[in-house]
């Protein structure tokens, strides 16, 4: 029993084994010839450039072509192939249909497209060289699609344009608001129509004959003359000043280098005249401090009374210590005010016996 199954395996082994391994080595040389082309075959993908089509191949050129070669091979196959010449039933033409004529166009285009860009070129050369980095090149050319044409540069610059200009016009739509406002003012009206009446700006006189004019235009005029010296006479501080083109984003920017040396300039003398040196404070730099210790704008501190400046150069309230205590003090005023506020205490009963989120009927 031993011996036949002995004999019974050698004699297997001599009969298939022969087969099995022809066939082992036939599969072994179909997957090397599968390999060695499969570069050639990943080179040209659909969606990518030209497609399966190679874009030297359809324009007619080699790949060491220059751009007036590629250009010139473009114009005359754009003038051949342009769909506007087709001419059905001419010579030449056989075969041919619109919408082929149009897809050999715009695959005369797209290689032109591909190759006329350095780096595109470069891009699409790299391809043909390494078809295996088939992921690198799908990156590659559409991050090249989805970017914008356009210069950022040019971007930011026409968004800071278009952000000054808006910005120039809330102005002076804020800064005619204010002066609208200045002119139902009695005190402001009453004072320029005095004005008015000196420099013989409201002097009606008597017209007759066609040069005689209605009320309503007579009115309309004095309105004018009145405007018109409220905005030269007054100054308007704070976000309702008139509208400076050097104060717009566009104008700060370009004026930045000269604003930065100007800072510098003064903290450096600041540091040397009070620091090192040791110099009392003139007004302008007191009122400076002071300024900084209520947090408040330039804008927001030129829009106070002079009187109310001069009753903090009064109070010394550049010291700080002065400053800490002069606040306290008024927010104790305040507390006070609003204790004896009648309105406020009805607005605490209010919130007390009914509160916000309650509702109180009456009836009839």
């Amino acid at each position: 029993m031993a011996a036949r199954t002995e004999r019974g395996h050698g004699g297997g082994g001599g009969l298939a084994g022969c087969p099995r391994t022809a066939r082992s080595t036939w599969r072994f040389a179909v997957l090397l010839l599968s390999l060695s082309s499969l570069p050639a075959v990943t080179a040209l993908v659909e969606g990518l450039y030209c497609g399966r089509e190679v874009c030297y191949d359809v324009l007619g050129v080699d790949r060491e072509a220059s751009k007036a070669e590629i250009a010139r091979a473009y114009r005359q196959l754009a003038r051949r192939y342009h769909p506007d010449r087709y001419r059905p039933g001419e010579p030449g033409w056989e075969g041919e249909t619109q919408e082929s004529l149009h897809k050999k166009f715009l695959l005369i285009a797209t290689a032109y497209e591909t190759l006329k860009d350095e780096d595109t070129r470069r891009d699409y050369d790299y391809m043909l060289d390494h078809p295996e980095e088939y992921y690198q090149h799908y990156y590659a050319y559409y991050r090249r699609q989805l970017t914008p044409k356009v210069d950022v540069r040019v971007v930011i610059l026409v968004t800071i344009c278009a952000i000054s200009i808006f910005q120039y016009y809330s102005w002076h739509s804020s800064y005619n608001e204010a002066i609208n406002y200045l002119v139902t003012v009695p005190k402001y009206r009453i004072q320029a129509t005095e004005i008015a009446k000196q420099q013989g700006l409201l002097n009606r006189t008597k017209e007759k004959g066609k040069n005689r004019r209605s009320k309503e235009e007579i009115r309309e005029q004095e309105e004018e003359v009145i405007r018109d010296i409220i905005k030269n006479k007054i100054d308007i501080k704070g976000g309702y000043q008139k509208p400076n083109l050097s104060d717009i984003l566009l104008c700060q920017i370009v004026l930045f280098p000269y604003y930065l040396t100007n800072y510098v300039t003064w903290y450096v003398s600041w540091v040397y005249r009070f620091t090192i040196r040791r110099e009392e404070y003139g007004d302008e730099e007191k009122l400076y401090l002071i300024r900084r210790y209520m947090k408040m704008s330039q804008s927001q501190f030129d829009s106070l009374e002079e009187n109310t400046k001069q009753t903090f150069l009064e109070k010394h309230l550049w010291i700080k210590d002065n400053f800490e205590l002069y606040r306290k003090q008024q927010e104790e005023e305040m507390k006070v005010k609003m204790a004896t506020d009648p309105r406020m205490k009805r607005y605490r009963r209010w919130m007390k016996n009914e509160g916000p989120g309650r509702l109180t009927f009456v009836d009839d």
